[in-house]
């Protein structure tokens, strides 16, 4: 509460069905859903004319879900997006698309771009996205463009995800919601949107806290919003501030032998992540005639993220003193020898604190004119961005509790000391062009030009220091031939790149592996990552099926990344030890199919199937020492077709939403509505020979419910996994250490650690508006 009465004068401060349908359209002749084909918001197309699957959300289908957040959203309406519990923490998952990843986590080969208001929001040491920074209750619309899309920068491997925010003018009107339920979760939010036709006013303020369902699992969000606008005639200015003040505990993964115990139990703590985030941010477009609109955004945004994990130790006693696995000594900061002791026995606290400052601008035209008296719309813009990185973390020695926490000694190690700085900035170039040849057939290219430099400042010694310079021209080209509203054809090549970043260049040397995220060792240069994305189908809109409309998709895609970047585990408790390293050649190819759509004006539907092959295709040797089949050097040999860990083959979720009453006088809407989520089984990290067993498939039922009594007064309640599935959705293989020797007997054994899905729960709320 003491950090809620800090947060308060900031809220003062900012006060002076569900259903989520990808909606992928085709031609519509009473509306067009336009969408951008750039991150700068200001200028767009119509969907029908877009050369790739586009999965489009609003406001109001936020809402009615009921979602916890925006990637809670996508988990459960958006085709071939599915999300693990490697952190077992509601605003921290891993969102995986197509198989390609954005996730808090450092270590993963992120592989999404994630734009806010025009602002990518992959932050700059690690190309990491924290959920816990996007208020839901902000978001006007987001939308979600598959493939290698160049004209989106750097990341976008295999897809981007762009969020657009409300205004006083997209939103007016003023909110209440309240909600609780299990776990002692509950949350408060106000939103409040003005307007007097020229100058608009946006504001939100979200409260969330729980225990969490999990031992020490305890969490606190708190978020601030407000965006000031103004319209004109033919120009708009909008200004966005944001500021969080979030505390997470994401206990992580549980080894199997502890899960037969007790499942709510974790494995060690703490793991605690704070994240403190301020952004500013200006955008505005102006029409200088018909034909022509000018487009630009500049940002500041600084995050500061403090992480303290409680791990088993994995240095031993010699001769009273504290050493290494491999008997050498280890030093404190003054350089001395440290004795084994009570206050030194078995555990670590790897503390982080990582201080990232960007900023940045962009500056966009389009152009309408047209040629041969054909449509044709053209884009060309350029963006620049800078950040700066303050890099801290320490080992500290300590003794684990009764409970598996961390006591510290006050006792830190030199070899895990480590201050960095680093400086990156990127300069683009890109331009789009989509041209109507016919009424039918509309043929797009794009392209953008990177070039990214990274300099590493070790504040502590020299091995970190380091200059690289990345840079590529990215094209792809595409068209769409609409042969009626039912039915319409697209195709796309396109190619995208991803630099190293200055966490993994900090963290490459296999003669020096690090700790996640603590200790970064030496930089050898690694390769930027390389996308190749072919994809082709057909989609189509039904205008009058059921009474309603139904919207259909199916297609196939095909991406391969040359020079992958992966994390090599050398093993350790937890198997965070490692390094990242090149390691050639990898494929993601699939097939999707959609429906979504509306009938006899009651019921809302939508189902997503996707049937995904992730595989290498270069064999390479990693280690892997917890593994079953692991060599006398703890290796295991990867081979070209062996599928990539943690992405299972088969994902199908289905939506159903039914007004059971609509427009009774002391009713207006009664609405039932049901979501289910199957997911495939999947590979272990660490097996990525492909030689152990699977994590088994499963599927989990939610429900919800509302009652609209008038447009003032709504209740809500809703209740995820309602038939108590047991299920796990992430694993990895590790080593226990000695963490459980007290606990279960258990020492050093290697075994398979994994994340775990949330029981039954249920929750109940109110919606108050004006």
């Amino acid at each position: 509460m003491k950090k809620l009465q800090n947060f308060i004068p900031l809220i003062g401060l900012l006060s002076a069905g569900p259903l989520a349908y990808a909606e992928e359209q085709a031609v519509q002749l009473e509306k067009m859903e336009i969408v951008g084909v750039t991150p700068l918001q200001g200028s767009g197309i119509g969907i029908d004319k877009v050369p790739v699957p586009v999965q489009k959300i609003t406001a109001e289908q936020l809402e009615q879900s009921q979602s916890l957040s925006l990637a809670d959203y996508m988990n459960r309406y958006l085709g071939s997006v599915n999300i693990n519990d490697a952190q077992n923490n509601p605003f921290q998952p891993d969102v995986q698309f197509r198989g390609y990843t954005a996730s808090p986590l450092m270590g993963l080969p992120q592989g999404l771009s994630v734009y806010m208001n025009s602002i990518r929001v992959n932050e700059v040491f690690g190309d990491t996205v924290h959920w816990d920074l996007i208020p839901e209750g902000a978001i006007d619309t987001m939308t979600l463009q598959s493939g290698s899309n160049p004209a989106f920068g750097l990341n976008t491997l295999g897809g981007a995800i762009a969020v657009k925010t409300k205004t006083g003018f997209s939103a007016p009107g003023h909110h209440l919601e309240v909600s609780g339920g299990s776990w002692g979760r509950h949350s408060e939010e106000i939103t409040s949107g003005w307007n007097n036709g020229e100058f608009g006013v946006f504001l939100n303020a979200r409260y969330f806290n729980e225990d969490g369902w999990r031992d020490f699992s305890d969490s606190e969000v708190m978020q601030g919003f407000a965006a000031l606008s103004w319209r004109g005639a033919e120009s708009s200015l909008d200004l966005t501030l944001l500021s969080t003040d979030n505390d997470l505990k994401g206990n992580g993964t549980i080894p199997v032998e502890l899960l037969r115990v007790r499942r709510d139990a974790v494995f060690t703590h703490p793991d605690q992540t704070i994240n403190r985030l301020f952004m500013a941010s200006l955008d505005g477009a102006t029409s200088l005639n018909e034909h022509i609109e000018l487009s630009g955004n500049m940002y500041f945004r600084r995050l500061k993220t403090n992480s303290l994990n409680g791990d088993g130790s994995e240095f031993q006693e010699c001769a009273r003193l504290v050493c290494d696995e491999d008997g050498a000594q280890v030093l404190d900061l003054a350089g001395s020898t440290i004795p084994w002791g009570d206050n030194v026995d078995g555990g670590t606290y790897n503390s982080s604190t990582t201080i990232q400052r960007s900023f940045g601008f962009s500056l966009q035209s389009a152009f309408d004119y047209k040629i041969l008296d054909r449509e044709n719309h053209f884009i060309v813009g350029a963006a620049y961005s800078q950040g700066n990185v303050h890099y801290s973390a320490d080992t500290e020695l300590g003794a684990l509790n009764a409970q598996r926490g961390v006591d510290g000694s006050g006792i830190k190690t030199e070899e895990a000391h480590v201050r960095l700085n680093t400086e990156t900035e990127n300069y683009s170039l890109y331009f789009s062009e989509t041209f109507s040849a016919t009424d039918k057939l509309n043929l797009t290219v794009a392209g953008r030009y990177n070039q990214t430099s990274v300099k590493l400042l070790d504040q502590a010694g020299t091995e970190l220091n380091g200059y690289h310079v990345f840079q590529r021209f990215n094209p792809s080209a595409g068209l769409t031939y609409v042969f009626r509203p039912e039915v319409s054809f697209y195709g796309n090549y396109s190619e995208s790149t991803r630099a190293p970043t200055p966490m993994e260049l900090s963290c490459s040397d296999p003669d020096a592996p690090c700790k996640l995220p603590n200790a970064f060792v030496s930089d050898p240069p690694l390769k930027q990552v390389v996308a190749h994305t072919f994809e082709t189908g057909f989609r189509g809109e039904f205008g009058h099926f059921l009474d309603g409309t139904l919207n259909w998709r199916a297609g196939v895609f095909r991406t391969e990344n040359e020079n992958d970047i992966l994390f090599k585990s050398t093993g350790g408790v937890v198997a965070n030890t490692g390094y990242f390293d090149n390691v050639g050649k990898t494929r993601h190819q699939g097939i999707e199919l959609g429906i979504f759509g509306d009938a006899f004006d009651r019921l809302r539907y939508s189902a997503n199937y996707t049937y995904m092959e992730a595989t290498f295709r270069t064999p390479f040797k990693v280690n892997s020492p917890s593994h079953p089949a692991a060599d006398a050097n703890g290796d295991i040999q990867v081979e070209q077709g062996d599928f990539i860990p943690g992405i299972p083959r088969q994902m199908f979720k289905v939506a159903l939403d039914y007004d059971v009453i609509k427009g009774m006088t002391y009713l207006d809407r009664w609405t039932m509505g049901t979501d289910v989520i199957y997911n495939g089984s999947q590979y272990l990290r660490g097996d990525e020979s492909n030689q152990g067993s699977k994590l088994n498939a499963y599927a989990v039922v939610n429900l919800r419910t509302e009652f609209q009594f008038n447009p003032h007064i709504t209740l809500f309640a809703r209740v995820t996994n309602l038939f108590d599935t047991q299920y796990k959705n992430f694993g990895q293989y590790a080593n226990t250490g000695d963490v459980l020797t007290d606990a279960l007997g258990i020492s050093d054994r290697d075994t398979q650690f994994v994340g775990i899905g949330a029981p039954r729960a249920g929750w109940v709320g109110v919606r108050l508006s004006l």
